[in-house]
């Protein structure tokens, strides 16, 4: 990106975990199973990473940061492909097929790059100009799971309208059956970590901390369909968890595992039926932060 103003470096390792509620919607559909709501063996809701990464995508775009792997309807600069996108980038073209140079130049184009990293693997009719990079981004995300088991209800839906114009004006096409699906309340978590080193190596910066902070705090802004009306998807509290030391004070796993969230009743019907709490790590406090 030509003239990015210099920025801080990411220096302190950070752990944070998302509590979202879900009410008569569908978080993450899963295509292989007619597209009901994600669920475990155990009858848990889920939403996959990919999921939420493509939201936070979404919102650092609606941010107006430069987003390598941008969704089909929210392409703003008319490439239709990843492989478009990379064959048009020049500081791409500049770097040619030195592996670094071409992981910087990708890294300090593309947020999303430099935060999740990506693979720049496509195939081209010649080979000799083939590029091969695998880039590993700093911050990583687990997939969410419900506190609760899910309870998903269905409704069977048409279509009553001409899809295509009829030969007879009078005649009307048969009605297209289909199914939605929804979850009528869940109260869902994500956790995830920025790691100092990767950071390092992509060029995540400080800034870009607190952009993706700000991304997870809106997570439902400009996301609405009809499967997720809005105000069906809720971020209700985020915490951010910065350790003093690069490496971090705690693990990962002992610092997710400090949140505390369980149901006073048997079946929750609202956010107010959990009981949530934080354990206290020694010298290590969460900034925690309400949705909009």
């Amino acid at each position: 990106m030509k003239g990015r103003i210099k920025m801080s470096k990411f220096e302190n390792k950070v752990d944070f975990a998302e509590i979202i509620s879900v009410k008569r919607a569908n978080p993450n559909g899963d295509p292989l199973n007619g597209n009901r709501p994600r669920e475990n063996y155990e009858g848990f809701g889920e939403i996959s990473d990919v999921c939420i990464k493509r939201k936070i995508r979404n919102r650092l775009q609606d941010m107006g940061q430069e987003i390598f792997v941008q969704s089909d309807e929210r392409r703003t600069d008319g490439f239709r492909s990843l492989r478009e996108r990379a064959d048009g980038c020049e500081e791409l073209k500049k770097a040619g097929k030195d592996r670094e140079k071409y992981a910087a130049a990708a890294c300090k184009k593309w947020i999303d790059v430099r935060s999740f990293g990506q693979v720049f693997a496509f195939k081209k009719s010649n080979e000799d100009n083939a590029v091969s990079i695998g880039i590993r981004g700093p911050v990583s995300i687990h997939s969410a799971v419900s506190v609760s088991p899910i309870e998903i209800s269905s409704m069977q839906i048409t279509k009553s309208v001409n899809g295509e114009t009829q030969k007879d004006p009078d005649k009307k096409s048969p009605d297209t059956m289909g199914m939605k699906h929804r979850v009528e309340f869940g109260v869902y978590i994500i956790y995830g970590s920025i790691n100092t080193q990767l950071a390092e190596k992509t060029g995540f910066s400080q800034e870009d901390s607190e952009l993706i902070k700000e991304a997870l705090r809106t997570l439902f802004e400009n996301d609405c369909s009809s499967a997720r009306p809005d105000g069906s998807m809720e971020v209700y509290k985020l915490y951010w968890w910065k350790h003093d030391a690069p490496m971090g004070q705690y693990s990962s796993a002992k610092v997710h595992r400090s949140l505390r969230i369980v149901s006073n009743v048997e079946i929750p019907k609202g956010i107010g039926d959990y009981n949530i709490s934080v354990e206290a790590l020694k010298g290590l406090t969460p900034e925690i932060y309400d949705g909009i």
